[in-house]
């Protein structure tokens, strides 16, 4: 039997026309005119299915009441009642009694009434809700009505109850929230937790979804010792642009006696013809915002912000850059005439071109920047080093020979009486290159391939006098494989390290053949110094050493659940260890990791550290985190936690104890986080601590 369609407008997914297939049909002609169906009737239109035992179908009101075992079934909704009445000219279905399941994430619950409509929507009336499987009511959100949107993804409700263990811990007049992974603007979850530093906290965000490609988020944020303050995050997307802006104000800090704000601005635009520019600007009200308002160890070292605003272009053979930078201080411990030069502006130029002419390679870096500082010499410098080489490749080798010219040039304001105010420096430098690649197929079961990669490279760099130059961004860096084989040895072009050297280092592979996975990669290397190095930076002392510091690095991925990286720097004769990292990491299982680190800095940092996070049982997973300093012989960082999970929800408990201030000062607090699987999650953000300092750490829970 085939009932014409009430004319409603469908989706072109949707069949036209309902389709109602029956058992057995009375029809009876009298005052009331009806139509009896048993022995099981089954509707359909489109992919929606409705069924039941008997029917009777009133064909005044176009409607279908049905009876016994009564079901309805579209693609997100799985619904059981007692009886229904289903209208052919609405499209809508109305359950008494009725127990439903939604399948994007297993929700269930039942309604004394439940109305669904054409366009799948749900209304429920006395509802109790819950993603626990059957048999399990551990958590409960119960409301007077509740409409649930499956196309949307996402669900009202009204005079709300959440229930835990059958223990009410939340209400609300009205709440929105997910049934799926919709945007939905509503509050949020709010966040509860301790601190000593600032007391109580509590922050409720209120999500804002303002349209498909611009959102807001405001969050109250109460801390009992110092007051009230507001955060809000406004974000943006385009076809072109993408950015965010950051404001967060406390009006009157009881705890610092004045008012204090945070300003951060990002924003990406892709211009015409390739170019893209960049500004990110960000300032605090005072020195101190990281360290009482941060809520993290990173947080609180913040010395300095960078802010600028930058555009770059790139093509084949060219790239151009240009910035206005500056930043804000914050540690007044650092001097003046030691804090950072703004660029205002900087400019660079580089060009690339391969084997161009008579198979050579020609390259250009330039760069002209304008460094500005309330003290201390300021000026312009203008920096131009063409570079040609020759590169020559055989199979397995390679053999190139390289000559390059550094033109300097400084106009400078404010220098001392008698100090040149434009000098210069010009020198060349020429280099030579050579690296092999031997490998060989190991003997074994396991198909191993072994590589063996020496590279030689021969610097030299003629003296030239340059303390007349001053040093606006030049520093020594660390010894590392990359410094290594670089030409000049110091980073920036205030100084060109004079030099006659020999950089030599050695790298060995073994890898899986079947899979070209590295399972051990080892380098060691060394410079040797053929002349005495004079070019210092100011206060330096030249020294008359023939080498470098060795350096190595080793990684093993030999057991496949076992990795260790080790980097190792140290010096000839009796000057031993200059820094040395390690990392230990064994991780069984998806959820078992532990880490082991350790660094160490010569006459600065002595540091290790170990963070776990192991289940103890089927349910209970135990997480830390221990950072201790030896040089100091203090705690820097530590937290311990319990995380527990059932079926449906899960809880974390975290105890955290670490130095929030740059003076050593310490804060320590105590989260506790109920997360109420495909529903929300209450209390502090634990998840969040955990993955920042458990490597490999999870925030889902198992």
């Amino acid at each position: 039997m085939t009932l014409p369609d009430a004319g409603q407008q469908q989706s072109a997914a949707d069949d036209p026309e309902i389709h109602l297939d029956v058992g057995e049909f009375d029809a009876s002609i009298g005052s009331e005119p009806a139509a009896s169906m048993t022995g099981g009737i089954l509707l359909r239109r489109g992919n929606r299915l409705a069924g039941a035992d008997s029917a009777t179908y009133d064909p005044q009101t176009r409607s279908l009441h049905l009876e016994g075992d009564v079901r309805y079934q579209d693609p997100e909704t799985q619904i059981t009642g007692d009886t229904a009445n289903f209208s052919y000219s609405s499209g809508s279905i109305e359950f008494a009694g009725a127990e439903f399941v939604l399948g994007a994430n297993n929700s269930r619950g039942g309604a004394e009434k439940l109305v669904i409509n054409q366009r799948g929507e749900l209304r429920l009336d006395k509802v109790h809700y819950t993603t626990c499987p059957p048999g399990s009511n551990d958590w409960v959100l119960q409301a007077d009505d509740i409409d649930l949107n499956t196309r949307d993804g996402v669900g009202t409700a009204r005079n709300i109850r959440l229930r835990f263990q059958n223990v009410p811990i939340l209400w609300a007049p009205y709440i929105s929230f997910p049934i799926g992974n919709a945007r939905k603007s509503g509050v949020l979850t709010p966040e509860i937790g301790s601190t000593s530093r600032s007391g109580n906290e509590i922050r409720v965000p209120y999500y804002w979804n303002i349209a498909p490609n611009y959102d807001a988020t405001f969050t109250p944020r109460l801390l009992t010792d110092r007051g009230l303050q507001l955060q809000t995050e406004f974000r943006y997307l385009s076809r072109l642009h993408d950015g965010a802006l950051v404001a967060q104000f406390l009006p009157d800090d009881r705890a610092y006696n004045d008012s204090r704000q945070l300003v951060w601005l990002r924003h990406r635009s892709l211009l015409s013809n390739g170019l893209r520019g960049v500004l990110n600007f960000k300032e605090v009200s005072d020195d101190q915002y990281f360290e009482d308002l941060g809520g993290s160890l990173s947080a609180s070292s913040t010395t300095h912000l960078d802010r600028y605003l930058a555009f770059d272009w790139h093509s084949d053979t060219l790239s151009a850059f240009m910035q206005l930078q500056d930043y804000q201080t914050l540690d007044d411990a650092i001097p003046p005439d030691q804090r950072p030069y703004q660029r205002l502006p900087q400019m660079l130029v580089s060009g690339y071109w391969p084997e161009s002419v008579a198979g050579l390679t020609t390259s250009l870096d330039a760069e002209v920047v304008n460094f500005d500082r309330d003290v201390g010499v300021t000026g312009w410098r203008a920096n131009f080093a063409p570079r040609i080489e020759l590169p020559v490749r055989g199979r397995g080798w390679s053999f190139t020979p390289a000559l390059a010219w550094d033109y300097t040039h400084y106009q400078l304001d404010n220098t001392q009486p008698g100090v040149e105010q434009n000098p210069d420096r010009s020198l060349p430098i020429a280099s030579l290159d050579a690296g092999l690649v031997l490998e060989r197929m190991t003997t074994g079961a396991k198909r191993r391939i072994q590589t063996i990669e020496p590279r030689v490279l021969y610097v030299h760099i003629p003296y030239r006098d340059q303390s007349a130059l001053p040093v606006f961004d030049t520093i020594d860096p660390d010894l590392n494989l990359v410094q290594l084989f670089r030409a000049n040895r110091f980073l920036g072009v205030d100084r060109i390290g004079d030099t006659d050297q020999v950089s030599m280092g050695i790298t060995s592979r073994i890898i899986d053949a079947d899979s070209g996975k590295e399972l051990v990669t080892a380098t060691i290397g060394q410079t040797r110094y053929l002349s005495d190095l004079r070019v210092t930076l100011p206060g330096g002392v030249a020294t008359g050493t023939d080498s470098s510091d060795y350096i190595a690095e080793i990684r093993f991925f030999l057991y496949e659940h076992l990795n260790f990286d080790v980097g190792h720097q140290w010096g000839t004769a009796q000057e031993g260890t200059t820094q040395s990292e390690a990392r230990l990491q064994y991780r069984p299982a998806s959820n078992k990791i532990l880490n082991l680190g350790y660094r160490y800095r010569r006459n600065s940092v002595e540091q290790g550290d170990i963070s776990w996070s192991w289940p103890i049982g089927s349910k209970w997973n135990f997480v830390g985190l221990y950072n201790y300093s030896f040089r100091d012989e203090t705690l820097l960082e530590e937290f311990f936690g319990l995380e527990y999970e059932s079926c449906c929800w899960g809880l974390r408990l975290v105890s955290r104890r670490h130095i929030s201030a740059r003076d050593g000062t310490r804060d320590s607090s105590i989260g506790l986080q109920l997360v109420l699987k495909g529903m929300t999650s209450v209390g502090t953000a634990a998840d969040k601590l955990l993955e920042r300092g458990i490597l490999g750490y999870s925030a889902d829970l198992r």
